[in-house]
């Protein structure tokens, strides 16, 4: 009998997943969470043998959640459900160590390899990504230089371009301003910005952003 959470804040989300996952598994014990304080107060009390993340949840640091869900559970097998660009994001979550990172868009077929992946702590990559990492290392694929970013440094890369002040991203990541005042000048430097304009040209430019 497996321990299942899911995570995400769209209800119809969750019990479309819970039905799919119980028809695959019908032994599993499936708890629920709609956001990240909920999730990992889940996490602390119950050991999951695994855990379904939604990327973009109400007053959540995914990029924080799983670090501290790794800090705590070291062998957590974390799958990322999302609906963001798979080639722009999946590489941070990896990085910090989650298992796999899976499109909303996906198919049943795909959806099921991946759930039975990462349950068993197996890696699980999509077809799409593993394209696009084989083009990079055979150098087919030119370099995106946020890919040069740390997974906090593009945490507040994407606060940045959605417009947001330091005071902001503070508070939505539990920061001091001269910690992400630190992080600000290190992603210039990074990125050879000079400002948000530059900035927001570079996102657009790397499809970051949609250039409108």
């Amino acid at each position: 009998m497996a321990n299942i959470l899911l995570a995400d804040d769209h209800e119809i989300i969750r019990s479309g997943l819970k039905i799919f996952i119980e028809h695959h598994m019908p032994h599993a014990v499936i708890d629920e969470a709609w956001d990240g304080n909920s999730a990992f107060e889940k996490i602390k009390e119950k050991d999951y043998q695994l855990i379904i993340l939604d990327v973009n949840m109400p007053h959540t640091d995914s990029f924080g959640l799983v670090s501290n869900i790794i800090a705590l559970r070291p062998e957590a097998n974390i799958l990322m459900f999302s609906m963001n660009a798979e080639d722009i994001y999946a590489k941070k979550y990896l990085q910090l160590g989650v298992k796999g990172y899976l499109s909303k868009a996906s198919s049943e077929a795909e959806i099921r390899n991946a759930i039975d992946n990462v349950i068993n702590a197996k890696k699980y990559i999509s077809p799409e990504l593993m394209q696009m990492l084989t083009e990079e290392a055979l150098g087919k694929r030119s370099n995106n230089p946020f890919d040069d970013l740390s997974p906090r440094e593009f945490e507040i890369v994407m606060h940045l371009i959605r417009g947001e002040s330091i005071s902001e991203i503070c508070q939505a990541l539990t920061l001091h301003s001269s910690t992400v005042g630190t992080f600000k000048a290190r992603i210039f430097q990074k990125l050879h910005c000079t400002n948000i304009i530059d900035l927001l040209a570079m996102a657009k430019a790397y499809n970051i952003i949609s250039p409108d």
